[in-house]
C-alpha cells in the first residue's frame, strides 16, 4: 500500500534538494545538443537505478565517510569541466540536428553520466535516510524518483529554450565554469573535511 503522505514528503524533499544540484545542469547541457525525450530516456532510468540502491541500501550509504563521497564528485565535475573545455567547436546546426543521433547514444549517454555523477550524491543519501526512517520503500521509492525527474525534465526543457536564444558554446563554457567551481568546492570539502 502507498502511503501518499510520505511520498509527498519524500517528493518535496528529493526536489527541492536536487534543484540547485548538478542534475539540472547535466539535463540543460544536455538538453541543448540532443533530442529532449531521448536524454530524459537515459536520465530517468539512471535515476530509477539509483533510488533503487538508496532504497534497498537503506541507512548503509550514510555510513560511507564524507570526505571520500567529496574527493570523488569533485574530480567527476573537474573531468567534466575538461571535458567541455576541450570539446572542438561544433557546427551549431549539425548539434540541433536530433536524427544524427540514435535513441540508445543519447539515452546511453544520458544514463551513464547520472549513473556516475549522481552516485552518493545528497538525494541518494536522503532518500537512504527517508527509506530506513519511514519503513516504506514503494512510497519513499516512489516520492524521490518522480522528484528526480521533475528536476531533470526541468533541466532538459530549460536547455532547449535556452538553445533558442543563446549560442551552443556560450552555454558550454558557462557549464564548464559551473562545473569547474563545483569540482573544486567538493575537493575542498574533502581536503577540509
Amino acid at each position: 500500500m502507498i502511503s501518499f503522505s510520505v511520498m509527498a514528503l519524500v517528493f518535496g524533499v528529493v526536489f527541492l534538494a536536487e534543484l540547485p544540484d548538478k542534475t539540472a545542469l547535466a539535463g540543460l547541457v544536455l538538453g541543448t545538443r540532443y533530442r529532449a525525450s531521448y536524454v530524459f530516456a537515459g536520465v530517468a532510468a539512471a535515476f530509477a537505478v539509483h533510488v533503487a540502491l538508496a532504497v534497498a541500501a537503506g541507512s548503509v550509504l550514510t555510513l560511507l565517510p564524507q570526505q571520500i563521497v567529496h574527493a570523488v564528485t569533485g574530480v567527476l565535475f573537474l573531468g567534466g569541466a575538461a571535458v567541455l573545455l576541450m570539446k572542438k567547436n561544433e557546427d551549431e546546426e549539425e548539434v540541433r540536428k536530433p536524427e544524427n543521433q540514435t535513441f540508445w547514444k543519447v539515452s546511453g549517454a544520458g544514463f551513464m553520466l547520472i549513473l556516475v555523477a549522481e552516485f552518493g550524491d545528497l538525494t541518494q543519501i536522503m532518500t537512504a535516510n527517508l527509506a530506513a526512517r519511514y519503513d516504506d520503500p514503494l512510497s519513499v521509492g516512489l516520492g524521490a524518483v518522480l522528484g528526480l525527474w521533475a528536476v531533470a525534465g526541468l533541466g532538459i526543457v530549460g536547455g532547449k529554450a535556452l538553445m533558442k536564444r543563446v549560442p551552443l558554446s556560450l552555454i558550454t563554457k558557462v557549464a564548464a565554469v559551473l562545473m569547474l567551481g563545483l569540482g573544486v568546492w567538493s575537493l575542498y570539502e574533502a581536503v577540509a573535511g
